[in-house]
């Protein structure tokens, strides 16, 4: 039997349209069916009506680059579970073989609204693994999944560098050198089909287009070699951190590319960090960028996506533009906008109801629903 819930006469912002418009949402077996004016007919009497007059009703907040479950909450070695520090070159990791869907972190996320992450291996190995997309609630991870090969993280700059300095890696030409070598040799594998190898396995994706390269980069030259790697090999590339982004931001808009802004708290822990601020995404976003802002969790707390996007509404963003930085265009970045991200009928049912606006600190989510289920309620 089909399941109905009917969102009334919330204020809808959809994550695409800049104006808000008051109206309801027809929720149809986890999916978005309607979105109108007013919903009438025998339908509304089989739903679940929520009264949503006096509410904000968001599309469910999306992270585009994280490391939720792979991190825990309370963390320490036993629960470090986003790197392999032996080899930098671990393109077979697979995200879903580490995800623990039970650490509070995820919890916590639901609370503040964040409904699907983009999460995988951290940034220590020139090529770290596979992220999947995944919704925050459950308790297999089997069962949360949007999309299990989302991307394949690379990183530049100083992590790989720092990571092994004492073996493999001293400076940058090096890391580069070593990314071309593996893209060259799983072309030739697909080619010749080769003895299976495991890491030539895992980029057979990236070298078919299949999915992009995620580039941890924070400085300018960094970001410019990702380029130019992926213009070399003829490849899909997502650019994420971009902490230098704004210094090159007119370039960055000629070559198209989506950016993820973030983690942009805290201080500049390393030499690459130090041009960090609040103001790439208005900057980045305003030359004509597809621009999402990022936690990086745990590096900040999951909870504070909406946070992280005030402080860029603060530092020059419309709030448009954060929205759609944490909502539209984090989904586009992760190639989950098919599904999540905006309001549209035929998305998933990931909604988020509040009173007063997310990035307002006193604001208050009220409800958060991930595929149709009140999975937060906070109506005190």
């Amino acid at each position: 039997m089909d399941e109905f819930t009917l969102i009334k006469q919330g204020t809808i912002y959809n994550g695409i349209d800049e104006i808000p418009k008051v109206g309801d949402v027809l929720i149809k077996n986890g999916k978005i069916d309607l979105v109108a004016d007013i919903v009438e007919g025998r339908v509304v009497n089989e739903a679940r009506i929520i009264d949503a007059s006096g509410y904000r009703v968001y599309p469910g907040f999306v992270e585009a680059h994280c490391h939720l479950g792979l991190d825990g909450y309370t963390g320490g070695l036993a629960e470090e579970d986003f790197n392999e520090l032996n080899d930098c070159m671990t393109p077979q990791l697979s995200a879903v073989d580490g995800i623990n869907p039970m650490d509070i972190t995820f919890e916590m996320a639901r609370r503040a609204g964040v409904t699907s992450v983009c999460c995988g291996p951290g940034s220590s190995n020139v090529l770290g693994g596979t992220f999947c997309v995944i919704k925050t609630v459950g308790t297999r991870i089997d069962d949360m999944i949007v999309k299990e090969k989302a991307a394949m993280k690379c990183a530049f700059g100083e992590n790989p560098k720092a990571c092994y300095k004492d073996s493999e890696i001293y400076c940058r030409m090096t890391i580069a050198a070593k990314l071309r070598e593996m893209l060259k040799r799983a072309i030739e594998y697909e080619a010749h089909g080769e003895k299976y190898d495991a890491k030539l396995e895992a980029l057979l994706p990236v070298v078919r287009k299949e999915i992009p390269l995620k580039a941890h980069v924070h400085r300018a030259d960094d970001i410019f070699t990702a380029i130019r790697i992926a213009k070399e090999f003829d490849l899909k590339l997502t650019l994420d951190h971009c902490t230098e982004g704004h210094l090159i931001a007119d370039e960055l808009a000629k070559e198209g590319y989506c950016v993820a802004v973030g983690p942009s708290f805290g201080h500049a822990s390393k030499k690459e960090l130090e041009n960090k601020t609040f103001e790439t995404p208005a900057i980045l976003a305003n030359a004509g960028c597809r621009v999402s802002i990022i936690t990086d969790s745990p590096v900040v707390q999951e909870q504070y996506l909406t946070l992280s996007a005030a402080l860029a509404i603060k530092a020059g963003m419309t709030e448009h533009q954060a929205l759609q930085a944490i909502t539209s265009n984090a989904a586009a970045h992760i190639g989950a906008d098919d599904r999540v991200g905006s309001i549209e009928a035929g998305k998933d049912a990931d909604l988020v109801l509040t009173k007063g606006s997310p990035f307002d600190p006193e604001a208050k989510i009220c409800y958060t629903i991930i595929d149709g289920k009140v999975v937060y309620k906070d109506l005190l």
